[in-house]
């Protein structure tokens, strides 16, 4: 009679440094897979870039999914002419070091063309109308898929939304008519005019986005970490950057602080935090004792309504 000897299971060794695939390696594939999909699936995909820390993420996810070849679809940039001159240094530098197609497109051309109101108030935001603007640039190209860095920990909108996200040829989308995504299967298909909006890291936490940064030594623009800027102080306690985009009155409360910004879009609706964090460990100590979400904390047009970020996104926000 034979005698079966138990040993000690065999664990196979990734080409990473630890035996096991912790969780950002789980994240990390996922997201490559993703990437992957919506290279097969689609004909004319584009990358939703900003310079941004999430699209960052997504520009080293993609060069992991598809080097040593190109890209297989172009970054592409809604620009509202109020962003942070330190977001858009760096997103030039990015797209020229990686080799890859940058395509930027002007909100205040949308505004022009589609005979729009500009933003007013003393804080001008134009995010709601880069919607114009992304719908311009997705006829312009005949784009049939659009790469976002949303997060579903980022607002309760986009935790609604599949990771592929169904859009009608008026790029409209309905939270109640969304595909099912089962044993990560995602379906693709798509009718004449139709378009898909892509997260491939809608499963990540801005904490997991930070350790990945960390993990990964990814460079970032400079306002992620402290620095001293003038802020106005707005009503509702907030720090907003002073810059040429806001209307400021005599009345207004001028300061300078040690800041750092969480989260960067228009510098006239995403407002400043005081920290002294100026390592990528100070980032990641901020966050875990942060008891905001980063939209939560420093994006004021996410507080025009309870829904406003459901609404936006309805009429083809990203």
């Amino acid at each position: 009679m034979s005698i079966l000897l138990m040993s000690e299971p065999t664990t196979i060794k990734s080409s990473k440094t630890h035996a096991r695939w912790d969780y950002l390696d789980q994240l990390e594939s996922e997201s490559i897979h993703i990437l992957r999909e919506v290279a097969g699936q689609f004909e004319r995909p584009a990358l939703l870039f900003s310079g941004g820390k999430d699209s960052i993420v997504l520009t080293h996810l993609a060069l992991k999914a598809f080097r040593p070849g190109k890209f297989p679809f172009p970054l592409v940039h809604i620009d509202t002419g109020h962003n942070f001159k330190e977001v858009l240094d760096f997103r030039d530098k990015l797209a020229y070091e990686f080799g890859e197609k940058l395509i930027v497109r002007q909100v205040l051309d949308s505004i022009k063309k589609h005979r729009l109101q500009d933003a007013k108030g003393k804080f001008p935001s134009r995010n709601a109308l880069q919607t114009y603007a992304l719908l311009d640039v997705i006829e312009e190209f005949e784009f049939d898929a659009c790469i976002g860095g949303a997060r579903r920990d980022e607002e309760k909108a986009r935790a609604k939304e599949r990771i592929f996200s169904h859009r009608d040829e008026f790029g409209q989308w309905d939270p109640k008519k969304q595909r099912p995504e089962l044993w990560s299967i995602y379906n693709g298909k798509l009718h004449k005019g139709e378009n898909m909006r892509c997260f491939p890291i809608s499963n990540w936490t801005e904490l997991d986005i930070w350790n990945y940064i960390k993990r990964e030594n990814i460079e970032l623009p400079s306002i992620y970490f402290s620095h001293e800027r003038q802020c106005v102080l707005t009503e509702g306690g907030q720090l907003l950057a002073v810059t040429e985009h806001i209307r400021l009155d005599h009345e207004d409360e001028i300061v300078t602080k040690n800041v750092r910004f969480r989260t960067v879009g228009d510098s006239t609706c995403t407002a400043a935090v005081e920290s002294n964090a100026f390592t990528l460990d100070d980032i990641i100590e901020d966050i875990i004792a942060a008891k905001v979400s980063e939209r939560g904390a420093t994006r004021l047009d996410d507080r025009i309504s309870e829904a406003g970020m459901e609404d936006r996104k309805k009429n083809g926000y990203f």
